[in-house]
């Protein structure tokens, strides 16, 4: 979704643009020729196929859950505040079988990470590394701007309008 910004392995090489093989082919190249090679990274949200939303969202208990923005419901299936997404319609997804909310600033597909989760940002520094030790020399960050959210994720008059006057 999105052209491929619903990442669903930080890992992997989506197949659109080859296998894990090329890429080092690639990286080996770029850096024989003296150029260096720069990667477009999100870390604003994963996929909701990623193994970490599933389990997330399967699992109430899980690791995973505080990864990601989740609100219970309160029974009146009300979104929790009134962001809107930048691709149109509310910030949330609602789940029915968990009746839960759940965040998203772009597609619904694009599931916002919680960076005040120690633990998640212990594994996208971690991710990152891997990057870097593969020969990777630089990231382009996708929406960086958009990892803090206002505590308590409070109504705005929009989205862009709460997080600009609570960071």
């Amino acid at each position: 979704d999105d052209m491929g910004y619903d990442i669903r392995d930080y890992r992997a090489i989506n197949p659109d643009f080859g296998t894990m093989e090329e890429f080092d082919e690639l990286l080996e190249k770029v850096h024989e020729k003296g150029m260096r090679l720069i990667m477009d990274l999100v870390v604003n949200h994963t996929s909701d196929e990623h193994e970490w939303f599933r389990k997330a969202l399967e699992d109430p208990e899980s690791e995973y859950r505080d990864y990601y923005y989740f609100r219970k419901d309160d029974g009146s299936k009300t979104v929790p505040n009134n962001w809107t997404s930048f691709f149109s319609g509310p910030a949330w997804n609602y789940y029915e079988k968990e009746k839960v909310w759940a965040l998203h600033l772009f597609s619904k597909k694009q599931m916002d990470l919680n960076w005040d989760n120690q633990e998640l940002r212990d594994e996208l520094v971690d991710m990152i590394n891997w990057w870097l030790d593969k020969g990777v020399d630089g990231f382009r960050m996708d929406v960086i701007n958009y990892i803090s959210k206002p505590e308590g994720l409070p109504d705005g008059n929009e989205m862009i309008g709460a997080m600009m006057e609570f960071t």
